[in-house]
């Protein structure tokens, strides 16, 4: 996954008081184990600190390496960083996104965006910042010594509500054996655990598309953010506060297929004769900076978010395509919402407070993956005739107006996290 931090990190945030840090040193605070340190096991892992909860975090990788990765954070998974004390952090460090649309391969404009109408609806912006300063973030919030990189964990026994679920780790110090009451997996995509708990369910299958992301500095001449929908082909430009642009690309291809040469000169084959700024941002990117990546999607449900005292989140648990923006915004709400269930610990029955979180986050993230893969559907039309529709029906639908737009993300942008924005998870 795209992180960067560091295995020790700095301590709570800065916004937090020192009546606000809980004593998760007391010795009758519960345990919890996160297998993996992405976006969402990170804020269920911050969520649970403030909760009380004495947290580890297990990380295959040998660190949080940065990639070249940015992520936009719609109000939603804003609401729920603010529940755990770091949304005004997120918003200081981010890119508010501007004015901007959607285009056609030649630059013209299909459709025009309204930034302040869209943050008007959905009670804020969206907003863009590289996924290493998110992950900075998240982890500058939890103790040292958290997270425990270079470590593969996996559920040796899920528990039940008079045992407690047994994890094992191995890494170059050996092996080891952990108890907790709550473990969470949010181990990705091809997520083990989800194996295990569920291993008649069918798993994650290919979308039809692979997908290439890159971070360069900006092109000299000035752009409008935009999403551009070609021929069974996709391409964004995203700027970032730091001067740095986010572009990423999609196109429909076989699974596992990749470029004969090197990523670049696929991307340059693909899209380098489209508009401005994509031949500037193709001519900044390094051949080895190019991040490509097949998309799977879990368009089957699972029948529960937990079995025993496990809990799967983020794309372990409901793994979308990148149409809606949302995969990582859903992990986040998932983060706070097993946190409200599960609160302090005390007289925590796990059978009990993952049900609740499973009947909170099975139906709307279910909805939220099938929407994705209609969106991804119609932005990956290729037949001529199709195409042509598309933009015409885009372009019609733009000049009634962006609220006419905007709809299409009511019922997700909007989302509140129980207990509401600012009371601490």
């Amino acid at each position: 996954m795209e992180e960067h931090g560091a295995e020790t990190n700095r301590g709570d945030t800065d916004t937090d008081t020192d009546t606000d840090r809980p004593d998760t040193n007391r010795a009758d605070a519960c345990r919890a184990v996160v297998v993996g340190a992405g976006i969402g096991g990170l804020t269920a892992a911050v969520a649970l600190h403030r909760r009380g909860w004495r947290v580890t975090v297990l990380e295959r990788a040998a660190d949080l390496t940065p990639v070249g990765a940015g992520i936009g954070l719609a109000p939603n998974a804003q609401r729920a960083l603010d529940v755990v004390g770091l949304g005004d952090r997120v918003r200081a460090l981010a890119a508010w996104q501007g004015d901007g649309g959607m285009r056609t391969p030649g630059g013209r404009w299909l459709v025009r965006t309204d930034a302040r109408a869209a943050a008007a609806r959905f009670g804020g912006p969206l907003v863009l910042l590289h996924r290493a300063t998110l992950v900075e973030i998240l982890t500058s919030a939890l103790p040292d010594g958290t997270v425990r990189t270079g470590t593969t964990a996996a559920v040796a026994d899920p528990g039940d509500d008079r045992r407690p679920a047994r994890v094992t780790a191995r890494s170059d110090r050996g092996e080891t054996e952990w108890e907790a009451e709550l473990v969470l997996a949010a181990d990705g995509i091809h997520s083990t655990t989800r194996r295990a708990l569920f291993p008649g369910h069918p798993g994650p299958r290919y979308s039809g598309r692979t997908s290439w992301r890159v971070v360069v500095p900006a092109p000299r001449r000035p752009f409008a953010p935009h999403e551009t929908w070609g021929a069974g082909r996709l391409w964004g430009t995203q700027p970032l506060k730091d001067g740095r642009v986010y572009a990423y690309a999609m196109a429909t291809a076989p699974e596992g297929a990749r470029a004969p040469d090197d990523e670049k000169a696929e991307l340059l084959r693909l899209f380098g004769d489209w508009h401005h700024p994509v031949p500037e941002v193709l001519a900044a990117v390094g051949p080895d900076r190019v991040l490509r990546h097949d998309v799977h999607h879990l368009i089957t449900p699972l029948p529960a978010h937990h079995r025993g005292r496990v809990a799967l989140l983020g794309d372990a648990a409901h793994a979308m395509t990148p149409s809606l923006g949302q995969g990582g915004n859903q992990a986040i709400e998932d983060a706070v919402v097993l946190a409200h269930h599960v609160g302090a610990g005390d007289g925590f029955a796990p059978s009990r407070a993952l049900a609740a979180y499973t009947a909170d986050r099975l139906p709307r993230t279910t909805a939220v993956v099938r929407k994705s893969a209609r969106t991804g559907a119609l932005t990956m039309l290729s037949a001529r005739p199709a195409v042509a529709l598309r933009s015409a029906l885009v372009g019609a639908a733009s000049r009634l107006g962006p609220g006419f737009l905007l709809r299409g993300f009511d019922g997700i942008a909007d989302w509140r996290p129980p207990g509401g924005p600012g009371r601490p998870a």
